[in-house]
């Protein structure tokens, strides 16, 4: 009876230990989200209001991506603009943008760009980065049809969708019922 009740508090201990040794393994998945730059190619680019809505992006996706318990690593503008070489560097240079992310301590880099080929519709562009590697592990477009704001958050929350389903998997955008 003696040797049973050892064995049974020996798998006990070694239950315990190894469910505090998988808690370690599951780190939180820290991602670097670069400033998006605006590629306007319309006969009047570089307007305010699109100016505006570009940099309301970054703060929309990390919002997005927090609500899924990803950890955000902040890269201060100075530093982006340092490491760019020119506008597209960064989204054209896996390894530059990777090198980046490290510095300051992330798993991936997302490197965004609007680019608006049209006064009717824009694409919200992102390269997710790996930093361990500089690999390219995700291309993704999201199209957001008109300057409105919302179709803006729609666009963001559906990039969301895109870079968790190549992570992490535990992401969950707001429902879209319709509000009246």
């Amino acid at each position: 009876m003696n040797i049973k009740r050892n064995r049974w508090m020996h798998l006990l201990f070694r239950s315990i230990i190894l469910s505090f040794i998988s808690m370690g393994v599951v780190a939180d998945t820290k991602i670097a989200i670069l400033d998006f730059e605006l590629k306007d190619l319309t006969m009047a680019p570089g307007i305010p209001a699109e100016i505006k809505r570009t940099a309301s992006i970054k703060p929309l996706l990390e919002a997005e991506l927090r609500k899924a318990d990803y950890v955000i690593i902040s890269i201060d503008s100075e530093s982006q603009k340092t490491a760019d070489s020119g506008i597209g560097y960064l989204f054209d240079h896996n390894e530059v943008a990777a090198d980046l992310g490290r510095q300051f301590g992330a798993d991936y880099v997302l490197v965004g760009r609007l680019h608006k080929p049209s006064f009717l519709f824009a694409y919200l562009m992102g390269h997710l980065i790996r930093v361990s590697d500089a690999q390219l592990i995700g291309n993704f477009v999201s199209e957001a049809k008109g300057p409105n704001e919302k179709l803006t958050v729609k666009a963001v929350e559906s990039l969301a969708v895109k870079i968790d389903k190549t992570l992490d998997k535990r992401y969950s955008p707001p429902s879209n019922k319709m509000q009246r």
